[in-house]
């Protein structure tokens, strides 16, 4: 009987994000009327797709009982390193990206790797590497904006297939890779295991070290990509790019109902989350409502999220 409720109870909370997800478009619809038009949609799925790519990333993270807070960082190194090589007649378009990507996932293993070998919490760690990164995307690029990017790099973020912006089609791609990942893949199973109860995965025969440097990793990738289509979006390699992503990228998984205790999240919900965010941001623009009150109203959510995950955790 308990474990019906909790059932019951955690089924709510995810379609209450949906829900609420739902209202908001459904009031937004009436009281903006530019907000269901297309280029706006296509607007805030261009928008949401960067932080929706971080978030799915620390969503694998945190479903392990981690945080990785050098996100941000990790944006504005692999953006450096990739706008570096892509200036035009200088490389093929294979190399800027191959080389941004690398980038994301060496720092992504070397968080996973500190954080298995020497057993300090992973929020000291990325708090570290945050740092670091932050100090190499500026030696990196010698303290200023790298820019004369070639028009193919570019189009990774600006382009459009068939009026859809790429980013849009990235984001897409992502979420059914991640979500495949998380669902029917053996690594995926030991995510949800590692969270929910560390030393019973051990002793079950779980590599739990091998699978935290998979999600530091992966996370590392998918920061890379979102750094590699900012880069592209704003046409410049900005050393200072991506500072407070980490926090608006946590907080969508956490409003998507993956739990700060680890064992519990969806890439549906981390989705929904992102895109809960983008348009609540989108729709204060429209309103002509100050940044000031957007912060204060995503601030709001988060605490929100985060107490319904504690009374689910009361109920359980």
């Amino acid at each position: 009987m308990g474990n019906k409720l909790t059932s019951r109870f955690r089924d709510i909370g995810q379609y209450g994000i949906f829900l609420a997800f739902v209202i908001i478009c459904l009031i937004l619809a009436f009281s903006t009327p530019k907000f269901f038009t297309v280029s706006n949609l296509m607007n805030i799925g261009t928008q949401v797709s960067i932080n929706a790519l971080l978030a799915f990333g620390v969503t694998f993270v945190i479903i392990t009982g981690g945080i990785d807070l050098s996100l941000g960082s990790m944006v504005a190194v692999t953006g450096v390193l990739a706008a570096s090589f892509a200036h035009p007649d200088t490389y093929p378009l294979i190399v800027p990206v191959f080389i941004g990507l690398a980038g994301g996932l060496a720092i992504g293993a070397f968080n996973g790797l500190v954080i298995t070998k020497s057993k300090v919490p992973p929020f000291i760690v990325t708090l570290g590497t945050m740092t670091i990164g932050r100090g190499l995307a500026l030696i990196l690029s010698n303290g200023r904006p790298i820019s004369n990017l070639s028009d193919s790099f570019n189009f990774i973020g600006g382009g459009n297939i068939l009026g859809i912006p790429f980013p849009i089609i990235i984001l897409v791609l992502a979420f059914l890779i991640c979500s495949a990942i998380l669902n029917k893949t053996i690594l995926g199973r030991y995510m949800y295991a590692v969270g929910g109860n560390e030393p019973a995965a051990r002793a079950s025969g779980i590599r739990v070290n091998h699978v935290k440097m998979w999600v530091y990793t992966i996370c590392g990738l998918l920061s890379a990509v979102g750094g590699i289509l900012l880069t592209s979006r704003i046409t410049t390699g900005q050393p200072n790019a991506g500072a407070g992503f980490e926090l608006d990228a946590i907080a969508a998984a956490i409003i998507g109902g993956t739990s700060t205790s680890g064992g519990t999240g969806t890439m549906t919900g981390t989705l929904i989350g992102a895109l809960l965010i983008g348009v609540i941001s989108n729709s204060l623009d429209l309103l002509n409502v100050t940044s000031y009150y957007q912060q204060v109203v995503m601030g709001a959510i988060i605490i929100g999220a985060v107490v319904l995950d504690s009374m689910g955790k009361e109920k359980s």
